[in-house]
This record gives C-alpha cells, sequence and structure tokens, in this order.
C-alpha cells in the first residue's frame, strides 16, 4: 500500500499553508523549508498569493501535478479535497494533520472513510489523519517540535500519538538518542504502525537501514501483521522497543472459565511481544532507555561490572541489576590486586569497582582496560561519573570516548551531573555518545534487553491429531459449553492423556460405573460452571453406599444434568487452558492448577500455534516452576508430557477455530504421567 511517493518525492503541496507558523499549516512548511527538502514546494492559502515566500495558489484546481500532499485545512473540506488531488493532479501520497475524523464522531469517521476510499482507488497512500506528520532524510513533513538532526544510524520511530513523539524526542535528544525516520500515524485510517512495520521489513538493507525500531502504540489493528514484520526484522539484526498503551484491565469482558478470567487482551500483548522478540516497555523513560542499550553493542552475558567513584548510586545499580536476573560477580583474581595497587587508598575493585571521589581520569582508562583484557567474568561495563562541581571533568569524558571505540565489551555511561557538568555533558554527546542519567532505569532497561528472547517460531511443526474426527464433533456440537462426552472424544482425538471417567443418571450404574473404575473415586456433577463453589466434587469416595449416599444429595445441586466418576488420582495439580482473543487469535496459559490457579495467579501465556521451545520456556518461566522441577527430594513432573500438551492443545485449536474458551483443571502430573482430570470446552459457531 505505501509507494515510493510518501518518501521520495520530486514534489509536495502544502493545502492550508500559512504565514503564521502557530498553525499546523505554518508551520508544517517551516519545517519543510528549513530540512532542506530539494524537490518542488507548492502551497494553498484561499486568502494569501504568497506565503514564506512561496507563490500561493488559490484555487486548488490550478496546482500542478504533485506527488505528496500535506493537507492542514478543516476535517469538513477534506474529502473533496482529497478527491481533485488524487483524480486530477495524480497525488499519490496524503498526509492529514487536520483533526476532528473517526477520534471524534461517527460524522468525523464517515468522512475518514470517504477519504481513504477515495485514495485506495487511485492506488494511493494515507498518513494520518490526526497525526504530526513524517520526518525523513528527504523531507520533514511534520508540524511538531522538536525535529532532531537524522541520522542512518538512529532509531526508526513510529508513534500512535504526536503529543506522545514530541516527549519522547525532548527527552531522547538530550540523551544523545538519534533518530532515522520519525512517523506519526495518528488514526491510522489505512497506514498503521503495523503497515510502517511492513514497509521496513520488506525495504530492509542491512548496509543501510536502521536496525533499531522504537514504537509507541495505541491500538494493534493487526496483530498477525505485527508480530510477522517485527518478528522478521527481528531476524534480520534489529531491535525493537515498544510501549502499548491501554493496558489496563477496565473494560475487558466477563468470562466464565478460568482462562477466560486471566487472559484479557493485555495478555495476549505481552504473548504476541515475547513470540516476536520486542522488549515491551511500560513508559516513555524505559522506551527510550532501551532504544538507548539497543544502539550499544549487544550484551554476550549478564555479567556486569559497576565502575564508579560514588559508592550510592553503585549500590543502587546492583540492587536493580541483581533484582531483575542480572549478575554483579565478585572479582577476585589476581589481576584485581594489579588493579588496586594502581588506585587511591580506599579504593575498592571486588565489584562495584569504586575508586573514589578523588579517582582520575587516567584510572579510569586503567580500570577500563583491565575488564576488557584481565577480567573474563565480566561481559559487559556500566560507568557512573557524576561531580560535585569542584573541577571540570573534561578529560573524564574524553577517556570515557576514546575506550568505548576500542572496548571489547560494551561500555554503558551514566552521567548524572547534567546541570553542574553540563557542558561536559554536551561534549560527549556531541561526539555522538548517549547518555543514562539514572542508573537504576539503566539496569532494569538492559535486564529487559537480555532477557527477550529471540523471536519463536511462527509456524512450528505440532503433534499429529485426527482432524477429520475434530471436525465432526464440532460441526455437530451445540453452541457453547459442550458435553462431557464430547470433550471427551475431541481429547481422545488430539492425543491429550485424560483420566478415566464415566458419566452417569441413575444411582445404579453410579455404582456399577465406581465398581468398574476401582475405589477410590472422585464424584463430580454435569451442568454446573463452578463445581467446588456448590459442593458438586467429592473426593475419596472408598465404597457403593457412599456412591448412593453422594449420588442422591448432588443431583439436587441446581442445574446439575449428571455425575461424573473418575479414579481417584494423585499428583501435583496443574493448569492448561485456552481462550480466543479477537484479532489476537487463540492464547494458550499454563500454571499451578486447582485452588492455586485462582489464588497465585502464576500463569505463562503464549500466542497459539506453540513450539516445543516456546512451550519449554511457557513451562520454566512461572514463579513456581520449582514445584515442577522437583523440589526438597520430591521428583519432578515430566516435562515432555506436559510440553506435548500444550503443542496438542495447539493442534486442536488449529483444527476447530470456534473454540472460544477452554479449561484442562486440574492436570495432575507426575514424573512418570500427567492426565487430564477435568475439563470445559465452550465453542462459538459463526453465523
Amino acid at each position: 500500500m505505501i509507494n515510493d511517493k510518501l518518501f521520495n518525492p520530486a514534489s509536495i503541496v502544502v493545502v492550508g499553508a500559512s504565514n503564521d507558523v502557530t498553525k499546523p499549516g505554518g508551520k508544517v512548511l517551516k519545517n519543510l523549508l528549513d530540512g532542506n527538502y530539494s524537490g518542488k514546494i507548492y502551497v494553498t492559502n484561499l486568502k494569501e498569493t504568497e506565503v514564506q515566500g512561496i507563490r500561493s495558489f488559490q484555487n486548488i484546481n490550478d496546482l500542478p501535478q504533485t506527488d505528496l500532499a500535506i493537507i492542514a485545512i478543516a476535517a469538513k473540506y477534506c474529502p473533496e479535497t482529497v478527491e481533485i488531488l488524487a483524480k486530477q493532479k495524480q497525488t499519490k501520497a496524503f498526509i492529514i494533520l487536520s483533526a476532528g475524523f473517526s477520534e471524534e464522531s461517527k460524522e468525523g469517521a464517515t468522512l475518514e472513510k470517504q477519504i481513504v476510499e477515495t485514495i485506495n482507488s487511485v492506488g494511493g497512500c494515507l498518513i494520518g489523519p490526526n497525526c504530526t506528520g513524517i520526518c525523513t532524510p528527504v523531507h520533514h513533513s511534520y508540524f511538531t517540535l522538536p525535529i532532531p538532526k537524522l541520522e542512518p544510524h538512529g532509531c526508526d520511530f513510529i508513534t500512535g500519538s504526536g503529543a506522545t513523539a514530541c516527549f519522547i524526542l525532548e527527552a531522547g535528544i538530550t540523551n544523545g538518542l538519534t533518530f532515522a525516520n520519525i512517523i506519526s500515524v495518528g488514526n491510522s485510517a489505512q497506514l498503521g504502525v503495523e503497515e510502517m512495520l511492513e514497509h521496513f521489513d520488506t525495504t530492509f538493507d542491512p548496509a543501510t537501514s536502521s536496525k533499531v525500531k522504537m514504537l509507541y502504540i495505541e491500538n494493534i489493528r493487526n496483530p498477525q501483521k505485527l508480530l510477522k514484520h517485527a518478528s522478521s526484522l527481528i531476524q534480520k539484526g534489529c531491535r525493537i522497543a515498544a510501549v502499548k498503551a491501554g493496558s489496563s484491565a477496565a473494560g475487558s469482558r466477563a468470562a466464565s472459565s478460568h482462562t477466560g478470567a486471566l487472559a484479557s487482551s493485555d495478555v495476549a500483548v505481552d504473548a504476541l511481544f515475547r513470540k516476536a522478540g520486542i522488549v515491551r516497555c511500560s513508559g516513555r523513560e524505559e522506551l527510550i532507555t532501551v532504544a538507548s542499550v539497543f544502539m550499544h553493542p549487544e550484551l554476550k552475558g549478564k555479567r556486569i561490572a559497576i565502575i564508579t567513584h560514588a559508592g550510592g548510586p553503585a549500590v543502587m545499580c546492583t540492587d536493580a541489576l541483581s533484582n531483575n536476573g542480572m549478575d554483579v560477580p565478585h572479582i577476585g583474581s589476581p589481576a584485581s590486586k594489579e588493579l588496586l595497587a594502581q588506585l587511591f587508598a580506599g579504593s575498592s575493585v571486588a565489584n562495584p569497582i569504586d575508586f573514589l571521589a578523588t579517582g582520575t581520569a587516567e584510572q579510569l582508562g586503567v580500570i577500563i582496560d583491565y575488564v576488557n583484557e584481565k577480567f573474563d567474568e565480566i561481559d559487559a561495563m556500566i560507568i557512573i561519573f557524576g561531580t560535585p562541581g569542584l573541577f571540570r571533568i573534561f578529560d573524564v569524558y574524553d577517556v570515557l570516548d576514546k575506550k568505548m571505540k576500542t572496548s571489547k565489551k560494551p561500555i554503558f555511561p551514566v552521567l548524572p551531573s547534567i546541570i553542574t557538568a553540563g557542558e561536559e555533558v554536551s561534549d560527549f554527546i556531541a561526539k555522538g555518545r548517549i547518555n543514562f542519567p539514572e542508573e537504576v532505569v539503566l539496569a532494569r532497561a538492559i535486564a529487559k534487553t537480555y532477557h527477550t528472547r529471540k523471536p519463536y517460531e511462527l509456524s512450528p511443526a505440532l503433534p499429529p491429531v485426527d482432524s477429520i474426527k475434530i471436525r465432526n464433533i464440532i460441526d455437530h456440537a451445540a453452541q457453547g459449553y459442550i458435553s462431557p462426552a464430547e470433550i471427551q472424544a475431541l481429547m481422545d482425538a488430539a492425543g491429550i492423556p485424560r483420566a478415566g471417567e464415566a458419566v452417569v443418571t441413575t444411582k445404579e450404574s453410579a455404582v456399577i460405573e465406581a465398581q468398574k473404575l476401582g475405589f477410590p473415586v472422585v464424584m463430580k456433577v454435569v451442568g454446573p460452571v463452578h463445581k467446588s463453589d456448590v459442593g458438586g466434587v467429592v473426593l475419596h469416595v472408598k465404597n457403593a453406599e457412599t456412591v448412593e449416599k453422594e449420588f442422591e444429595r448432588m443431583m439436587q445441586i441446581k442445574d446439575t444434568t449428571a455425575i461424573l466418576i473418575q479414579p481417584m488420582l494423585s499428583g501435583t495439580e496443574l493448569f492448561v487452558g485456552a481462550k480466543f482473543e479477537p484479532k489476537f487469535g487463540h492464547m494458550i496459559l499454563f500454571g499451578l492448577g486447582g485452588i492455586f490457579i485462582e489464588v497465585m495467579k502464576d500463569v505463562s501465556a503464549g500466542l497459539s500455534p506453540i513450539s516445543k521451545e516456546e512451550a519449554d520456556t511457557m513451562i520454566k518461566s512461572l514463579k513456581s516452576y520449582k514445584i515442577i522441577e522437583g523440589v526438597r527430594g520430591q521428583k519432578g513432573i515430566n516435562q515432555e508430557i506436559l510440553v506435548d500438551i500444550i503443542m496438542r492443545l495447539s493442534a486442536l485449536l488449529q483444527a476447530a477455530p470456534e473454540i472460544q474458551e477452554l479449561d484442562f483443571n486440574p492436570l495432575l502430573g507426575n514424573s512418570e504421567k500427567v492426565v487430564a482430570v477435568d475439563a470445559r470446552i465452550k465453542i462459538e459457531k459463526c453465523d
């Protein structure tokens, strides 16, 4: 959908250009001119004959053919203007800055739809409406500030919010973060974040393209497209950091299953980002910091040396690294004694390496050399160096810059004295460096980047299932929660192990089936959704007399239609579930089962289909993984079977996309086997 006229137009018209640079139509023209756009610039203004030194066309029909139109007029006039430009002036690219469309009213949404239809009819492309524009090396079609100096090796920044982009640029530029392209998609009426990622993916050149992408997302319209192209870019060597705003649970629809209650659209976003290899950030500061970490050489290990002349920040940095899965290892090699001898008395090299407030630039250089050459137990360095203002520290930052050019290990500078040593920090940044003003934020960002895995396989090979049988069951099943017999048949067709069971409707058959299964047995009501809450589960039933007694009681429970009888099994209770999330597809959730799922809510989630590697990671990422692994001499649970069950569930969901919600809760697992003891499946069929 994106064409070359958007990024490389030979001519641009600003519709609604103004001499008043406080208006979008005036500011965007000024930015275009200041950005030294080399093509032809046309402007329209109904009242002016000249705008910012450029002849103004007072009638749009008088315009020559134009590649790109930047529109800054009232929303109600936009459809007609787009119609003329697209069909009479052969304009193929549009940036609509104007607001007043789908973000405001139904009438605005109608105008927006009309515009998109017109642009689509000529094979054109649209950024906006309600956006701040785009800023590229070719043209600065952008009406806000700041406008950074664009660098080919900088970040590609795609944002759904123009105001947020301004704030991110302010902070990023101040810290030394550079940018390659800035794209504000606004309402994303035609082109959104997903399409821009697709463009950067399909046009990616490892020699010239930016390898860092920053995303601010308010709405994911096409999760699968985002997943595909983000994953592809990362596989090509890019790194992506993203904020997805609107993560609160407010507005989540009610669900009747455990999975439905636990799986929200935000959980789906987390699962998508993990699958793609995107680092999810919580806000502007973290987004900027993660992107800045990406601008440094990639970490090859998690062992960090903290080099400082200030003890407090080093302690806080150590805590933040350690609490987020990184290591600050003790340095106690013979070389450490050599290093200590070259520092002032009172210094420490154990890690953090503290060379005191009196430490010199020369000493910093020596420390960096030792970490590089003699401390094999270290993978990267964080250097914290500010000043109380007693002396200038240009020499320290000069050494730091020079050592960063030759260092074998990544160096992350924390220069907190942005006022007291403002000149020195500015000089450091002017050399192409990035400053991390706060050590704890940096530590957390480093941890996030290190622990974010590369993309998982998007179309993994799944275990074979009986798809024909699955389809036959689903096609003949009624809408809503399906019967125990249908559930059993689906599980058998998918190869998911389950406990032996019988569904009975008479006292006599209950006794017969219980004797067949072997005492002790479990009795459960069929009908009520939450069986335990209504007294509909009885454990350790040891004889026929108890079967008869409990059958009579349980059949009196509201909504009960039958009684399910199973053998009494032992093992650790686990949970596997699935939920269909609109646009995203099926999510699979895994965790401890039984009451623990409600109490602990320790679950991992993944977007189906799930590979063997992803299933294994889901299991091992639980806080309660030690229980699965085995603790205090107890044997763990067979993880190969768990992985197989998760993958078979993926295969079942592919064969039966009508499954809306599914719970296998509990699964009972031990070192030899894992079986589903209870299950619920809800289906929704399209009309």
